[in-house]
């Protein structure tokens, strides 16, 4: 009777991949602390020599599930503050001035960075990423200016622009 080779253990999966958890986001494939499956080479070869993922063990697994949801309470908490600080620059209004002419038309314009720059010397934290325009602000007048603060939380802020006061 022949000898039989000994079969090659494979994984519960039938493409024979190795389960791993992501340390870093890998294009094409997923991001950080993401359990992916992958060919034992890809994995071998690149992806645990580089640092890009580790063996996605039950100790592991459950690191990433406590960190989760340390993140998702964190974000939470920041998304709450942010809500408040809204809330608080929705009943503030800016006055900015500029030279114009006699129909109302600015030499210049108003541009996010200069709406920004009011808010946050009024103390409201506000970056010019966060002030949404259409276009730069041309006219003499009120306008309603949208904010952006995250992608769930936004509001609005009256803007007036006014001509500059010269005293001559």
């Amino acid at each position: 009777m022949p000898l039989k080779r000994k079969e090659r253990v494979r994984s519960a999966d039938k493409r024979g991949g190795i389960e791993l958890m992501l340390a870093e986001n890998v294009a094409d494939l997923g991001g950080q602390g993401e359990i992916v499956r992958v060919k034992p080479g890809y994995a071998r070869n690149y992806l645990l020599p580089q640092g890009l993922a580790t063996v996605a063990t039950e100790a592991n697994k459950a690191m990433v599930e406590r960190h989760r949801a340390r993140q998702g309470e964190l974000l939470q908490l920041k998304l709450k503050e942010i809500r408040q600080m809204a809330e608080k620059v929705r009943d503030y209004s800016v006055t900015l001035e500029a030279n114009a002419t006699d129909e109302g038309h600015l030499y210049g314009s108003i541009v996010a960075v200069d709406i920004a720059k009011a808010l946050k010397a009024a103390g409201y934290p506000v970056e010019a990423e966060h002030v949404k325009l259409d276009g730069p602000l041309k006219e003499l007048g009120m306008y309603t200016i949208k904010l952006q603060f995250h992608a769930e939380v936004g509001t609005e802020v009256k803007v007036w622009v006014v001509p500059t006061s010269s005293i001559r």
